[in-house]
């Protein structure tokens, strides 16, 4: 019997019909063109591949990719892509979002995402800016950017988000460039290959409410140390970091949550019994 060799999925195949609306120039067209050639290079099935996100321009990443998706409520999208993973640790589960999202009001998800150490691969689009409500500062704004919002800028430090994932204890720590689109499909597919929780930071441009982004693309260079499994020497690398180091900083050796330890379903019943009074 011939048995019809299955046919590879290319890039293509992992778009949506629909159109993204982002403004023109935003970076987050780059990230969905990375996104979808890194799930072509690791060949995962659309159906075996689920991507969770919260509100935002860049959560909106799942509409425009043709497997599951969730979209969910403001800084949620940890918990929920937790949840799913748990109850399906089959699926590939990707959680996109923005700085605000993932950083603000989802900032406690975040840390405890990275401690808990559940094989997720969380990508955050940071502008530095809240992009869909109009250009108020966000966790990693600088404190002197002047806008109409926040005159002579907030005054306050920013959030720096790869020291905090380190901190918390997440797996893998990267950041990439949304400008570099095939460099930044090499990253994803490594973080999501490494087992446990997968942070990757994408310097992804807002040039409708911060055009004087549009130089970040003279301004990204390679990280000037190769990636390391020691999360001391990660820490004194990350704390010298100018932000546009472009690279993996850490892959760490800390055992994943084992999700399949769980896999004891009960019935409903069961579970009424439990928390009869």
């Amino acid at each position: 019997m011939n048995v019809q060799a299955e046919i590879p999925y290319k890039a293509s195949a992992y778009k949506s019909d629909l159109k993204p609306v982002w403004c023109p120039g935003c970076g987050d067209y780059h990230v969905l063109l990375s996104m979808s050639k890194a799930l072509a290079e690791l060949q995962r099935k659309p159906e075996e591949v689920a991507v969770v996100s919260g509100i935002g321009c860049s959560s909106r990443m799942p509409a425009y990719l043709n497997c599951y998706g969730f979209h969910g409520v403001h800084g949620r999208a940890l918990p929920l892509a937790t949840g799913l993973k748990v109850a399906r640790p089959d699926l590939t589960v990707l959680v996109a979002g923005g700085d605000g999202d993932g950083f603000s009001i989802g900032g406690n998800h975040f840390l405890h995402a990275c401690r808990r150490n559940i094989d997720l691969t969380y990508i955050v689009m940071d502008n530095r800016v809240y992009g869909m409500t109009k250009g108020q500062p966000s966790p990693t704004t600088e404190p002197d950017w002047d806008s109409a919002l926040s005159p002579g800028g907030t005054g306050l430090s920013p959030f720096h988000p790869l020291v905090i994932a380190l901190a918390s204890g997440a797996n893998f720590v990267a950041r990439a460039f949304s400008g570099e689109v095939n460099r930044t499909a090499e990253i994803l597919v490594e973080a999501i290959e490494h087992p446990g929780f997968s942070f990757v930071q994408i310097l992804s441009p807002c040039v409708t409410f911060r055009p004087e982004q549009r130089n970040w693309k003279d301004m990204i260079h390679p990280a000037p140390v190769g990636e390391t499994d020691d999360p001391g020497r990660a820490a004194r690398r990350i704390m010298t970091d100018d932000n546009f180091n472009i690279g993996i900083l850490y892959r760490g050796t800390r055992r994943p949550y084992d999700t399949k330890s769980n896999q004891n379903p009960k019935a409903l019943d069961q579970l009424d019994t439990g928390f009869a009074i």
